[in-house]
């Protein structure tokens, strides 16, 4: 499904971690000719009311403004009628199909976006070029305080400049036409070679309603119920009614430009991942994604297609070494952190047997990776990158060599300064196995002397996992998370000196250098890229502030009523999904 990058990479839910599992390598080819990734093909009766599951073990926070949500729950609870302004094919490319068309210019350093002409909101009120530029305004507004806005908007003139407070407009935002045109024209310091590509990060995909917003204080707005109770879209359906946490209810958007969607009505309710293979042999939805653990007690249902597809998603550990500075909007690293030892993180890496896990619990439905770069963006992965895999002899050498010595009467390591060392891990529960799964690794790192426990006694949350990360807890010493780097393959919106989004806190040099390069003008040439993408993977890997640990195929069961339903990513499937005559 089309999604800008920024709502599919945000921090992920519980149902997008238990998604993203891992798998043994050599069932992965077994496993990818079992699905394919569009239902059957078949005549559209027009009209029914399509159920949705939104599997989630927490509420969702119901944030419905792209420039203000950052969590997928929310994403997905909004997605019937949250489209962006672009639409892209099947390599994540940005194509004239959208809402909006983009044309870079090279000699100016601009990007030119056109509104089509029909595009108009839920109530009927044109999407303009004001709409547009408005949505940088909220980004960029010190008020906001949103996670969405990152460094690389900084490449727009005058950002920065807004964001401090030092300019009343962003200078770099033109409206050739006028607020109420069509056309917006960006002035960018560099054009990026991810430009080319949906999500890239360094310019924002969506539009907010100036009109319906613009009374609302910059402040407010989160809680505001134009945002959390009657907001507006642009896509094939507006929402009618929202049951905070809960629910969502949408119908027919009669402006939509693209024309007339064929449901009467879309309800989505959310789902805690335990119930959700007995709703799925029940029939209770005619969409629901399939907890990957339970995919063989479904596998058989009647009625039912199993779409599927490796998905680009990849979980992760995360080391925290330092803090986000809200007020220098960036990252500080401390260097007398905890975990501010690359020994004691491959450690760690080297103590968790994914394998076993993998085997075990997911049946070939997760399946180990060994880069931040996913294998689907092809060169652009380091296939040659080794992993840490499991091995307790290696991670004892390092840890000894490192000074991590035993404390005889505890049996646990202490720090190299002899001072105790515990090491406090933030999950959330993503689905019934989650404290066993980790309560395991934790048994492994045991049998290394290392004493790790969840803060807070267990598995947190999600909503407070996402506010305790988010404000940097200095509690968290490591972190398990998961990104969707659907788009542009390029790592900077993750892990940036600038990026909210970059959990282990760590700041380099050579990280920024090499993510610059990685994004620049001579990245054009795609050999170079490849090479600095290539590059940063291997420094990544030997630095271990973040390890990514599993991938796994994306699968939602459908009912066989549905037609038009695909994982593609150039599908619409809000608009081109129906029900199916009889």
């Amino acid at each position: 499904m089309s999604k800008s990058k920024l709502l599919s990479m945000v921090l992920v839910s519980s149902t997008m971690l238990t998604i993203t599992a891992c798998g043994k390598k050599n069932n992965d080819s077994a496993m990818s000719k079992q699905f394919k990734q569009t239902v059957p093909h078949k005549a559209i009766k027009s009209g029914g009311t399509l159920t949705y599951a939104l599997e989630n073990d927490s509420p969702f926070t119901g944030i419905f403004l792209a420039e203000l949500a950052d969590t997928s729950p929310d994403a997905e609870a909004a997605a019937p009628g949250d489209e962006g302004l672009f639409a892209m094919d099947d390599h994540y490319r940005i194509t004239d199909q959208g809402a909006a068309t983009l044309k870079l210019n090279h000699k100016n350093q601009t990007a030119e976006i056109t509104l089509k002409p029909k595009v108009r909101w839920s109530d009927g009120h044109p999407v303009t070029a004001k709409d547009m530029e408005y949505a940088y305004e909220i980004l960029a507004n010190p008020k906001v305080k949103t996670t969405q806005y990152t460094g690389s908007l900084e490449n727009i003139k005058g950002m920065a400049e807004y964001h401090q407070g030092k300019a009343k407009k962003i200078s770099g935002i033109e409206m050739p036409q006028g607020p109420t045109g069509k056309k917006l024209v960006l002035h960018f310091k560099e054009l990026k070679p991810a430009m080319l590509n949906a999500g890239n990060g360094f310019f924002w995909e969506h539009a907010a309603p100036y009109h319906y917003l613009k009374d609302v204080p910059f402040d407010k707005l989160v809680s505001s119920p134009q945002v959390r109770k009657h907001p507006l879209f642009y896509g094939p359906y507006k929402m009618d009614h929202t049951v905070q946490g809960q629910s969502t209810s949408w119908s027919r958007n009669p402006y939509y430009w693209r024309g007339r969607p064929h449901f009467d009505h879309v309800e989505m309710s959310t789902i805690s991942t335990k119930n959700a293979s007995a709703a799925i042999k029940n029939k209770k939805f005619d969409v629901i994604d399939v907890v990957n653990q339970q995919y063989d007690q479904v596998k058989n249902t009647k009625d039912v297609n199993f779409v599927g597809k490796k998905s680009l998603m990849y979980s992760f550990l995360a080391f925290k070494v330092g803090k986000w500075d809200q007020k220098l909007g960036k990252n500080v690293q401390d260097p007398h952190s905890k975990m501010n030892n690359p020994a004691l993180r491959k450690a760690m890496a080297y103590g968790m047997n994914i394998d076993q896990v993998n085997q075990r619990l997911f049946h070939g439905m997760r399946y180990r990776v060994n880069s931040l770069i996913p294998a689907q963006f092809g060169k652009y992965s380091d296939k040659k990158l080794p992993v840490y895999s499991y091995n307790l002899a290696k991670a004892n050498k390092l840890l000894d060599k490192a000074g991590y010595k035993k404390d005889r009467s505890t049996g646990y390591r202490l720090q190299p300064n002899g001072k105790k060392l515990t090491i406090n891990l933030a999950v959330h529960y993503s689905d019934t196995n989650v404290e066993s799964l980790w309560t395991n690794y934790m048994q492994q790192w045991k049998k290394l002397g290392l004493h790790v426990r969840f803060l807070n006694g267990r598995p947190m949350e999600f909503n407070n996992w996402v506010n305790a990360v988010k404000s940097s807890d200095p509690k968290i010493d490591v972190l398990a998370n998961a990104w969707d780097p659907s788009g542009d393959p390029s790592p900077t919106i993750f892990y940036g000196e600038k990026m909210p989004y970059n959990f282990a806190r760590f700041v380099s040099p050579t990280n920024t250098k090499l993510l610059e390069e990685i994004d620049s003008k001579k990245s054009f040439d795609e050999n170079y890229r490849v090479k600095k993408m290539h590059e940063w993977q291997r420094w990544m890997y030997n630095n271990a502030y973040v390890v990514p640990t599993n991938s796994s195929y994306a699968v939602t069961a459908v009912n066989s009523k549905v037609t038009g339903w695909s994982l593609k990513p150039s599908a619409h499937v809000w608009y081109e999904a129906g029900f199916t005559k009889e």
